[in-house]
């Protein structure tokens, strides 16, 4: 559900009035910079956030942190302090959302979908494009595919018109992939998972700087894996090989809002990386919830904007983590369940 102040309502926060978040609390990463942000952007409230990823090995703001504010920062012209590689603190105070035409550079392998997911909100609500380069598929982050074939898709659904342009596909270490998204002014309907959605089922199987048979042969791997599971009809299949860009490879799967990713590496076979992309689906398909336990966390902050009501395989710590900052900015949203949890507003 909305904010005390209203649906759809941008308002800036009296002066000197600023939100303390405190940025080590709970899962204590970087989706509490790119989440505060966004919701500042949303609402208006002036932040600070301490204590910047305190508890990791290489604490403070990293590249991908930065480009994630930085992009954020132009869809409402904000005024920032601290946002310097590796600092632990960071004040945001934003001004009124505007359409932007932004492009960032993560200068790394940083995860493009991390630093999409931040800035996709709030552009939602005037319009705008963004133009990244760092990673496409990096470990620990949804692959771009994932992104577009379950979160877009789940947006477009409702609303959201937003388009992606994988332009040159980047992973680990040297990154260098190129990703556009464009967002028209949106409107969200509340966020209900409905049967059109549950229907669509896919293999996406990418490569970057590698023989074309990589790509192949995760996707035969991933075909045959996927007539073990039950009820899936004959998923679409995407392949997708790029002779640039820092050589890697990904295979993404999904079944209706349910999804399975795996990155390839040297020495792993790439039968192995689609048939292990399945396994991480049939996981998540197992529990019969709405949506799984990723798809869950990143629309949460969708579900408050635009309110409705969903089932996720899991209580993650990082949607522990989202409520309770979604909760600083007086955003409610109601929980409950156990091996499947039910998420409300």
């Amino acid at each position: 559900m909305q904010p005390d102040h209203g649906r759809g309502l941008h308002r800036s926060s009296p002066a000197g009035l600023m939100l303390a978040i405190d940025g080590a609390s709970l899962e204590g990463g970087g989706q509490i910079i790119r989440t505060a942000v966004a919701c500042a952007a949303l609402t208006g409230q002036s932040i600070v956030v301490d204590h910047i990823r305190a508890r990791r090995s290489n604490p403070g703001l990293k590249n991908q942190h930065l480009a994630a504010i930085q992009a954020v920062a132009a869809t409402c012209e904000a005024e920032v302090q601290g946002a310097m590689m590796g600092s632990n603190q960071l004040i945001f105070r934003p001004g009124s959302p505007r359409r932007a035409e932004v492009t960032v550079d993560t200068g790394t392998a940083g995860a493009i979908p991390l630093i999409i997911q931040a800035w996709l909100p709030v552009a939602m609500l005037h319009g705008g494009s963004l133009t990244v380069t760092g990673g496409t598929e990096v470990r620990g982050a949804p692959t771009i595919d994932y992104l577009e074939h379950l979160l877009l898709r789940v947006l477009r659904h409702h609303g959201a018109e937003v388009t992606l342009d994988i332009q040159q596909r980047g992973y680990f270490p040297a990154g260098g992939g190129t990703v556009k998204v464009t967002v028209a002014p949106s409107t969200l309907d509340p966020i209900r998972i409905s049967e059109s959605l549950r229907r669509s089922t896919g293999i996406c199987s990418s490569a970057a700087g590698l023989p074309g048979h990589v790509v192949e042969r995760q996707m035969s791997a991933a075909e045959r894996a996927m007539r073990g599971i039950p009820d899936i009809e004959i998923p679409k299949r995407l392949k997708d090989l790029r002779t640039g860009g820092c050589p890697g490879s990904s295979c993404t799967v999904w079944a209706g809002t349910h999804g399975g990713s795996m990155l390839g590496r040297p020495g792993l076979p790439a039968e192995k990386i689609g048939a292990g992309a399945v396994a991480n689906l049939q996981e998540e398909c197992a529990v019969g919830s709405d949506v799984d336990q990723y798809l869950a966390d990143q629309l949460l902050v969708y579900l408050a904007v635009a309110g409705g009501q969903y089932t996720s395989s899991r209580f993650t710590l990082h949607a522990k983590t989202m409520l309770w900052l979604l909760n600083l900015f007086r955003y409610r949203i109601r929980y409950s369940g156990d091996t499947i949890t039910e998420f409300s507003a």
